[in-house]
């Protein structure tokens, strides 16, 4: 993902935003929410890190679509947890945290669960 930029036009000239600095932003609020019990490896950072390649995006996408920010976040959630209710606080707490450190109004958020993690 690293060579991808979200521009932003200004009368100055223009603000680039890399998707990774969004999607570091993204995983970390993610990770805030109770009930979170962790963010899922895409079939791309599996791969990464089977090559010893580090990814700080796991579970998080972030791509600039029609004028707008898509993020689709991958995650776990602890048994127990209402699936439901920890999924819209996934999506308010990231569309929260991109809108307030990006300034941007035009944000989806897709959150995908993948799994349930059991105590051990």
């Amino acid at each position: 993902m690293g060579e991808n930029y979200i521009t932003c036009q200004e009368p100055n000239g223009s603000i680039n935003i890399s998707e990774d600095v969004i999607a570091s932003m993204v995983r970390n609020a993610v990770l805030e929410v109770e009930g979170v019990a962790g963010l899922a490896n895409t079939a791309g950072a599996e791969i990464s890190e089977l090559l010893g390649i580090r990814t700080l995006t796991k579970g998080v996408k972030v791509q600039f679509v029609e004028g707008k920010v898509v993020v689709d976040t991958i995650l776990t959630v602890s048994y127990g947890s209402n699936v439901v209710k920890v999924a819209r606080q996934v999506q308010e707490k990231v569309l929260a945290a991109v809108q307030a450190t990006t300034g941007l109004e035009q944000v989806e958020v897709n959150v995908h669960v993948t799994g349930i993690a059991f105590e051990k």
